[in-house]
């Protein structure tokens, strides 16, 4: 299974990583490997949770296209 996922850096140091497909599935790391490690485990777990029938429905209502949009501010 192949998901998405967004990462963070953050101020302080280290990295946020979510699946935008997953609805609270959030991990953090202090290096990027670290990060991918901990959400593969917060992703298992999530689906563990979750209905079987259920994991088609999550995939099908979100997707992650990266564009550019410009906005005057």
């Amino acid at each position: 299974m192949k998901l998405d996922v967004v990462f963070e850096k953050q101020k302080e140091g280290g990295f946020t990583v979510y699946v935008p497909a997953l609805k609270g599935c959030i991990s953090e790391g202090e290096t990027k490997k670290e990060a991918l490690e901990n959400i593969r485990e917060a992703i298992s777990l999530y689906l563990e949770e979750v209905n079987k029938s259920r994991i088609k429905e999550l995939f099908n209502s979100v997707f992650v296209e990266k564009t550019q949009v410009k906005v005057n501010a």
